[in-house]
């Protein structure tokens, strides 16, 4: 089994920045980002210990479909994709809130709603759901974008009041947000599948609201397969899903849920090689297409030679 990819750590002679984030390496041309996908995974915040092989590479092919497969909606930020772990993009100015949309109650809404709440992030939310039921409507529960630690949620209110985003973009940014969702939803009806809730993220970029980071992927969307859905509903059954709470649910059976104290129970071999098969699963099944893993005999050299390649041309 591949080993996967941890950290990069290149040096490159026209670079002017590097920052390590949970799951990407970034660094800085100018006015250029190049977004390394790496293969680490995080929970409640937290990067495991152990890195899933190809899920760089599945998160990153699959947000450059469906940024591609959106860019008739909302500009982003990508300038080119040189490598199966690579996106090379516009450097934007990043709003300091994630625009979290749910169509469905489900993983952190209903774990809220199952202990009482009934508004998140300033929304309604009628009495006597079950968890995965579909909502009236779809809601926008944003949360702050933190820099180290936990994000947290804030209603549209909290964000205007504190001066994180103006009115006006604001009101652009929930737009997007609702077509983009609407837009994810098709393609993966398309595909037998229900688009739960996403999250999407926007940057600015010499004057312009950018999509920026991924869309659509396992790591920042959760989907149900469509048949049987309904059956499983009436019966009180989890709904079978493609999407990275499959990993959060592991952690709790273990006892980790990334408060203080807690230790991250040990990932074997066959964890992490079923995680792997989760996100192939889901590039499939999302993309309707192959999933073909890259094999080259070193990632790292591969990576960086496309990336001298293209940050030069």
């Amino acid at each position: 089994m591949s080993q996967g990819i941890k950290y990069t750590n290149f040096s490159f002679p026209n670079q002017t920045e590097k920052y390590t984030g949970k799951v990407r390496d970034v660094y800085s041309f100018g006015e250029q980002l190049v977004m390394v996908a790496s293969d680490r995974i995080s929970a409640f915040d937290v990067v495991l210990p152990r890195p899933i092989p190809y899920k760089g590479q599945v998160l990153n092919q699959i947000a450059a479909i469906f940024l591609e497969k959106t860019s008739d909606i909302v500009p982003n930020w990508v300038i080119a994709v040189p490598d199966p772990n690579v996106t090379v993009g516009k450097k934007c100015e990043p709003y300091k809130v994630e625009m979290v949309i749910r169509g469905y109650l489900a993983g952190h809404a209903w774990r809220e709603y199952r202990d009482g709440k009934r508004t998140l992030c300033g929304c309604p939310l009628p009495e006597g759901l079950k968890e995965n039921d579909k909502l009236p409507s779809p809601i926008i529960t944003p949360t702050t974008k933190a820099d180290e630690g936990h994000d947290e949620d804030i209603s549209k209110e909290e964000i205007l009041a504190q001066g994180l985003v103006s009115r006006d973009e604001y009101d652009k940014l929930e737009e997007y947000t609702h077509k983009l969702f609407e837009r994810g939803t098709e393609l993966a009806r398309e595909q037998g599948l229900i688009l739960v809730d996403t999250k999407y993220e926007f940057g600015n970029f010499n004057g312009e609201i950018t999509l920026i980071d991924e869309v659509h992927t396992p790591d920042s969307s959760r989907y149900f397969y469509a048949e049987g859905y309904e059956e499983r509903q009436a019966k009180g059954e989890p709904q079978k899903q493609l999407s990275k709470e499959f990993v959060r649910q592991w952690l709790i059976s273990n006892g980790f849920q990334g408060k203080e104290g807690q230790t991250i129970p040990e990932m074997t071999d066959e964890f992490v090689a079923s995680v792997t098969d989760r996100y192939i699963e889901l590039f499939e099944k999302i993309t309707g297409q192959s999933f073909v893993k890259d094999q080259s005999p070193d990632i790292l050299d591969r990576i960086k030679k496309n990336i001298e390649e293209t940050v030069q041309a």
